[in-house]
């Protein structure tokens, strides 16, 4: 089931049975000349899109939520960020309203490493709330948050070297390209020319320092290799491993 295309009648009916739900959350920023800005948050709603498609009866996806911390990107157009205080304050209200409704478990599919210690610093925020209520365990449900980065499990790590032995890299990467071309496959440009072939590596600081260590967004990657199959043969694998660890989150 999901979320955005429910009504709450739906949701009543879903909270019967369980009080899990998952949700996409991802970035808005520069993914190098072939990719596209919102990769990281398409990535996510593609492979929890996918797994609920195979079990609609067992997954409810929230609606994606797509821009996260990526002040470094700033350097290029288009990329849109939020302040990790912000992020935390908005990935608590999102917490809470869904509390409010009788959810209990909420597991964040994440789809930017920057976004990592900021959601981690949002569940603290989150639990820290409920510590401090004077209402104490009196009338409050039990809550579960779990962040799961789709790239990390071990099955999909696996497919990604096995794909792509050189040139995957960590940013602009040929497996999240490819991903997002299988879910838009009428927007593939897997053909952009890019020099150097591999872009180099190196660490990540402000907006300035990146677009100049990095003048085209990619670190240590060759996108030329992603897609439209690949892409399949990732969501499979990825799909899979969301749909066996929701039902263990849920149990």
């Amino acid at each position: 089931m999901r979320l955005p295309v429910s009504t709450w009648p739906d949701i009543e009916a879903w909270l019967k049975k369980s009080k899990t739900i998952v949700i996409p959350i991802g970035s808005f920023e520069q993914h190098g000349p072939n990719g596209f800005i919102g990769t990281d948050a398409l990535c996510p709603e593609i492979i929890a899109n996918h797994a609920e498609s195979l079990a609609p009866d067992d997954i409810l996806v929230g609606p994606t939520f797509n821009v996260g911390c990526a002040q470094h990107h700033l350097g290029f157009t288009g990329t849109i960020t939020l302040r990790p205080s912000t992020m935390i304050a908005v990935m608590t209200d999102w917490t809470e309203s869904l509390m409010r409704h009788g959810f209990e478990r909420i597991y964040w599919l994440n789809g930017h490493g920057g976004n990592i210690a900021t959601i981690e610093a949002a569940f603290s925020e989150i639990h820290a709330r409920r510590s401090f209520d004077p209402r104490g365990e009196t009338n409050r449900p039990g809550l579960s948050l779990k962040r799961r980065d789709w790239w990390d499990f071990k099955e999909v790590m696996g497919i990604c070297n096995e794909l792509y032995p050189v040139g995957h890299g960590s940013h602009a990467t040929p497996s999240e390209v490819s991903v997002t071309y299988w879910g838009y496959p009428e927007r593939e440009r897997s053909k952009t020319a890019m020099s150097p072939k591999i872009a180099p590596s190196g660490t990540i600081g402000d907006a300035i320092q990146y677009r100049r260590d990095f003048p085209d967004g990619r670190i240590g990657s060759d996108p030329t290799q992603s897609s439209v199959e690949d892409g399949g043969k990732i969501v499979a694998v990825a799909a899979k491993c969301v749909i066996e660890e929701v039902a263990r989150f849920s149990a």
